[in-house]
């Protein structure tokens, strides 16, 4: 959480961090702005002292928005110094040299936020080497903030919440649409008697999460038969939506602004199952009830990708615990968290680099599966997951499990 930033700092050597970028789509500055929508600013945070805000003129009311100390950027006047130097790259160094040298910074900074890594190297290179004083800072595995935002507070959780809501609801819509076709030879149709397509599902569920005033810029998977073993394929849009076929639905939109996600998967089967499909379905089903009964603070994260692979193999699967290249069976890891990125801390690797515990505050999703693509199926279900102050388990999805929906 936010309050945990000073002791992130002390324990990495920081005497400053600054955040760059956009507001937007850059979960480092919308997690420090707390979400003001600007195109471009910085964040500057000094070792216990409060975060300050600098914005471009252009933006000086939209950042008086955030619940920020607000510096207007002509205070260091770029222009005046791009046209001195005539050079972008020396003048930006001049304008950081204003920057720290107006609010005190001194010391070892780091810098975080979203920018193209080419300019980043070249940028913080000629810092680290011209900027008396200061020591450039990065982080290359998990960043500080990365740390911080994966311990979410209630207001984040409740927001968090609000999104699987409306990601629920679509779900169910979606479902609805699929029911309202009928059926010819063993293919739904449409009204004018061709077969419904993935693509003109993909169209509906557009729809239905413009409509819930939702986000989707990963796009979400909707995959049927073959295409649903393959974990991340989205489905082919000349794809026919047949009876009888494994159907993943996975989709994980976010709050309109580059906010908060959720994540959603379901897999079922329109009028009936395969006997293989039904047994895989069951193994992935019981995994996850065990699983999710078994969390509790304290322990290590990894050890429940351990129990997943266990669990499988014991049921007859293929893992990676055994096979790290292994593209059937199961072939993933367990979950991770879910907050202003889809993906985050923590993280369910099963490697000795992860020593992450449970924590209060996290929010991460728990999500097994089985593939056999050459056998023409996949099964993923998925819930998302919040460890409460108290330590609790809470399951912030609120959508059945079945596998078989009757058309």
């Amino acid at each position: 959480m936010k309050q945990d930033l000073d002791r992130l700092m002390e324990e990495r050597g920081l005497d400053a961090i600054l955040v760059s970028g956009s507001g937007y789509n850059n979960p480092a500055m919308y997690y420090m702005t707390g979400g003001t929508p600007l195109t471009r600013g910085h964040v500057l945070k000094k070792l216990q002292q409060p975060p300050v805000l600098l914005c471009s003129p252009m933006e000086r009311e939209l950042a008086e928005a955030s619940s920020l100390t607000v510096i207007n950027m002509n205070r260091y006047d770029y222009l005046g110094i791009l046209r001195e130097k005539g050079d972008a790259l020396a003048a930006s160094v001049e304008l950081y040299r204003r920057i720290f040298a107006d609010l005190g910074v001194q010391g070892r900074v780091g810098f975080y936020g979203m920018a193209d890594q080419g300019q980043a190297w070249v940028l913080l290179k000629a810092l680290d080497e011209q900027l008396e004083g200061i020591e450039v800072h990065g982080d290359f595995d998990v960043t500080l903030i990365e740390i911080a935002r994966a311990t979410k507070d209630k207001a984040e959780v409740e927001r968090i919440r609000d999104v699987g809501r409306r990601t629920c609801a679509i779900v169910g819509q979606t479902i609805e649409f699929l029911k309202s076709h009928r059926v010819n030879n063993g293919v739904l149709v449409q009204s004018d008697g061709t077969p419904l397509t993935i693509g003109r599902v993909h169209d509906e569920i557009r729809r239905l999460i413009a409509a819930a005033h939702l986000e989707d810029p990963l796009g979400f998977i909707f995959s049927i038969g073959r295409d649903a073993g393959i974990p991340h394929s989205k489905g082919r849009p000349d794809d026919v939506v047949a009876l009888g076929r494994s159907i993943i639905f996975d989709i994980f939109p976010c709050e309109a602004g580059g906010g908060y996600y959720f994540d959603l998967t379901r897999t079922f089967c329109l009028g009936y199952a395969p006997p293989e499909v039904e047994k895989a379905y069951q193994d992935v089903y019981e995994c996850m009830e065990r699983i999710i009964s078994s969390y509790a603070v304290g322990h290590e994260v990894r050890s429940y990708q351990r129990q997943a692979c266990e669990f499988f193999e014991e049921r007859g699967h293929p893992t990676i615990a055994s096979d790290s290249r292994t593209e059937t069976g199961y072939v993933h890891n367990l979950g991770h968290g879910v907050g202003l990125s889809i993906h985050e801390e923590p993280r369910f690797l099963d490697a000795p680099s992860n020593t992450e515990v449970l924590r209060p505050g996290h929010v991460f999703t728990c999500e097994p599966g089985l593939y056999y693509p050459e056998q023409g199926f996949g099964v993923r279900i998925e819930d998302v997951i919040y460890l409460d102050a108290e330590g609790a388990v809470h399951n912030l999805t609120d959508f059945p499990k079945e596998l078989v929906i009757a058309v």
